[in-house]
């Protein structure tokens, strides 16, 4: 799942690892924070409210843990770095990096279409911190594995998050959209196709959720049905989402012809996404989302 609260001592590994929230023995608080790059202090020229450009405040550990050093932790803990059965990988889907392929992965994102061929969809916590501002150097690595990037590289130019979230870290909108910049005068959409963003689309479908775990150069997929957790919120059950996975979508009326459906959540919104590794959550995309999407796409 994103972050994760292992046991005992695991939990500062799962704090490091950045996706989907761990949360205090407490209990879940606005205060409790998903690991990241430091955030950067740039801001875009005049974005609409919750348009946010990254800085170049990146660092090559996350809160302090670099790549190595979570590997070296998760490898002490076996028991929480199962991996799912593979499948083979949706382009669409892709690693969330600071710097380059070969800085620290925190982070799921994928391709949703957009007149501008150019968007990704993630979870909020992943690219904007509502107490440290937006998260800097970012890039979107999709169809990452093992170190090969063989769909490229894609630089983050801007990102879009809900006042709600940047206010307060509202679980019912962690929720984001990113811009990534052309690579050799191709939008990212050009080369890869896109997801078609589903809003109101029920809680209960039929979904795909494909994510990187931190602790893997590989991505995991799950196919289970999605439920409601609560009006604003979707829960699915599926094995192994560790640290590295919050912003992974869920993609209902999936074509196994043109690998593209309709994404219809994020790894995220209660819990950061959960605090156990075997159930997950999204916000639930409704209109706010709808809204969200229009002012990035606007």
């Amino acid at each position: 799942m994103t972050i994760r609260e292992l046991a005992a001592g695991a939990c500062a590994l799962t704090l490091a690892l950045a996706c989907a929230g761990c949360v205090s023995p407490a209990g879940p608080t606005a205060a409790t924070r998903s690991g990241g790059p430091a955030p950067g202090g740039a801001t875009s020229g005049a974005p609409a409210p919750g348009t946010r450009t990254p800085g170049a405040g990146g660092t090559d550990a996350v809160h302090g843990w670099s790549k190595d050093r979570i590997l070296a932790a998760v490898a002490e803990h076996p028991g929480t770095t199962r991996t799912a059965a593979p499948t083979v990988l949706n382009s669409l889907v892709g690693a969330v990096f600071t710097h380059s392929a070969a800085g620290d992965h925190f982070c799921t994102a994928s391709v949703v279409d957009s007149a501008g061929l150019n968007l990704i969809v993630t979870a909020a916590h992943c690219v904007d911190d509502p107490h440290l501002g937006p998260r800097g150097d970012l890039v979107f690595v999709p169809g990452y594995r093992a170190g090969e990037t063989p769909n490229g590289v894609w630089p983050l130019l801007s990102v879009t998050v809900d006042p709600r979230w940047q206010e307060s870290g509202d679980p019912d909108i962690d929720v984001a959209f990113a811009v990534v910049a052309p690579q050799n005068g191709r939008q990212v959409q050009q080369v890869l196709g896109a997801n078609l963003l589903g809003v109101d689309r029920d809680h209960r479908l039929p979904v795909k959720v494909t994510g990187y775990p931190s602790s893997s150069d590989l991505p995991i997929t799950c196919s289970n049905t999605s439920e409601e957790q609560s009006p604003t919120q979707l829960r699915i059950d599926c094995p192994d989402y560790t640290g590295g996975t919050s912003g992974s979508p869920w993609v209902t009326d999936f074509d196994p012809a043109t690998r593209t459906g309709t994404v219809v959540g994020v790894i995220g919104g209660y819990q950061r996404g959960g605090n156990t590794a075997d159930t997950s959550y999204s916000s639930y995309f409704g209109d706010d989302v709808q809204a969200l999407y229009d002012r990035a796409t606007g």
